[in-house]
């Protein structure tokens, strides 16, 4: 082989390895939740014992009312991270979560990944929400859960300029695609008390909708809900995330 293209070979590639490390570093640092590389977020305090239960992309008309049931039954208050247009389509339901004692945040107006569009739209997708839910509510938002977690500076910088939170979570799960609550469960179960054994707090997410479908089923979350109500009520304090941030 020409030395001089062995070079050019070796140069190409090792581009090639640096822009893949520099996307996956950039992917890390707007996903994973733990990174701070894009900013802080709050996760979780170092408050072992207490469980904050997290619902997602709601509200929905089928499966949030089902959810509300259980949480009364256990006496559990909780934290809806809305959908905006969701909400504008379930004023009723919004006000009804909000009656039973439980908080609701801002999860964008269409659930983007905030990390990819401008910032102009990524301002209007936080104000359009959080307006519409003062609307309804009668309160302000307080706290805010970026769609996927995905964020880069100008998402957290948005965020706090509307006087809210940014949000994540230690203990998640795919239950937007497990059909089965036993499995949902049993991973939250293992995530909980992991970080029990860390000493911390867990901020739990689910999911009681769906930003791609309407009609989504999600009785695998709501009953996974009971089970871990069932499981952590005499050992841990249930709490909304308002009672850590």
């Amino acid at each position: 082989m020409d030395p001089q293209l062995g070079t050019e070979i070796s140069a190409g590639l090792g581009a090639v390895a640096g822009l893949a490390l520099a996307a996956g570093g950039c992917a890390y640092a707007a996903l994973w939740p733990a990174s701070r590389i894009f900013g802080t977020s709050f996760i979780a305090p170092r408050n072992p014992g207490e469980l904050a239960l997290t619902f997602d992309d709601g509200p929905n008309p089928a499966w949030t009312p089902r959810l509300l049931d259980v949480l009364a039954t256990y006496g559990v208050r909780a934290t809806f991270f809305m959908v905006g247009n969701h909400a504008a389509s379930e004023p009723a339901l919004v006000r009804r979560i909000v009656a039973a004692g439980h908080l609701i945040g801002n999860h964008s107006w269409s659930h983007p990944n905030l990390a990819l569009i401008s910032s102009r739209r990524v301002e209007q997708e936080l104000v359009r929400t959080s307006d519409t839910l003062q609307q309804i509510a009668g309160k302000p938002v307080r706290l805010f859960r970026p769609p996927f977690g995905a964020r880069r500076p100008i998402v957290l910088r948005t965020a706090r300029a509307l006087g809210m939170t940014p949000v994540l979570w230690n203990a998640m799960t795919s239950d937007w695609s497990n059909p089965s609550a036993d499995s949902i469960a049993a991973h939250l179960i293992r995530s909980i008390d992991r970080a029990e054994r860390s000493g911390s707090a867990a901020n739990v997410v689910l999911h009681d909708g769906s930003h791609l479908d309407r009609a989504a089923y999600r009785g695998p979350s709501v009953n996974a809900v009971s089970q871990l109500a069932k499981r952590y009520k005499f050992t841990h304090r249930f709490v909304t995330l308002d009672e850590w941030t």
